[in-house]
C-alpha cells in the first residue's frame, strides 16, 4: 500500500512507498493528515503509518513544462490519428493497428524547418502519414482533428484503487 504525501500546504506532491513514509515519519519530517493508517508490526513493536501524510515545511516545487519526446507525443494525443481518428487496437484497410504503429507527423514538414515542437507533432497513422507527405496538411487537404498543444503537467496521476482518505486532497 502507498501513502500519500502533501506539502505543508496540504497540496498533493507525490504518492509514495510506505518505507519512505515511515523513514519521513521517524525523522520527524511529517505528521499525519488523517486517522487513517496502516499497520506494521515488527518483532518487538508496533508502527501506525496514516495513509496520508504532510510535510512539516513547505517545500518549493518549480512547475517546468513538459519536455518534448516522440513518446510524449503519442501518449498525449492517446494513440489516435490527428487526421482521421483511428485509434491503437482498431482496424484500418485490413490491418489491426497497435500502438507501435502510430507516428510522430511533424505539421510543417522538417525539410521546410518544422521542428520537434509540442504545436507542431502529432500523432498519425501510417496511412495518413504516408498520404500527407511532405506537405502542410492544408496543402494535403487533411484538416485537423484537434490542434496539438504542450500537454498540462503538475498535476498527481494516480492509479488503481484510490483510498477514501485521498480523494479529500485530490481532485477526483
Amino acid at each position: 500500500m502507498a501513502v500519500l504525501l502533501l506539502n505543508a500546504s496540504y497540496e498533493p506532491l507525490a504518492v509514495i512507498p510506505q518505507r519512505r513514509a515511515m523513514s519521513l515519519m521517524l525523522r520527524g519530517r511529517v505528521d499525519a493528515a488523517t486517522e487513517e493508517a496502516m499497520i506494521i508490526r515488527g518483532a518487538s513493536n508496533v508502527l501506525r503509518i496514516p495513509t496520508v501524510i504532510r510535510l512539516r515545511r513547505y517545500i518549493n516545487v518549480p512547475r517546468r513544462g513538459a519536455r518534448w519526446t516522440r513518446r510524449g507525443v503519442l501518449q498525449r494525443d492517446g494513440y489516435c490519428c490527428i487526421y482521421c481518428g483511428i485509434r491503437a487496437g482498431q482496424r484500418q484497410r485490413g490491418q489491426l493497428l497497435n500502438k507501435h504503429n502510430f507516428t510522430v507527423d511533424h505539421l510543417i514538414p522538417r525539410s521546410r524547418g518544422g521542428k520537434n515542437s509540442w504545436g507542431n507533432t502529432a500523432c498519425a497513422c501510417p496511412f495518413c502519414n504516408t498520404r500527407k507527405g511532405g506537405r502542410t496538411p492544408h496543402e494535403a487537404g487533411m484538416p485537423l482533428r484537434w490542434e496539438p498543444k504542450i500537454p498540462r503537467v503538475g498535476y498527481l496521476v494516480a492509479s488503481g484503487e484510490i483510498p477514501a482518505a485521498w480523494k479529500v486532497y485530490l481532485e477526483v
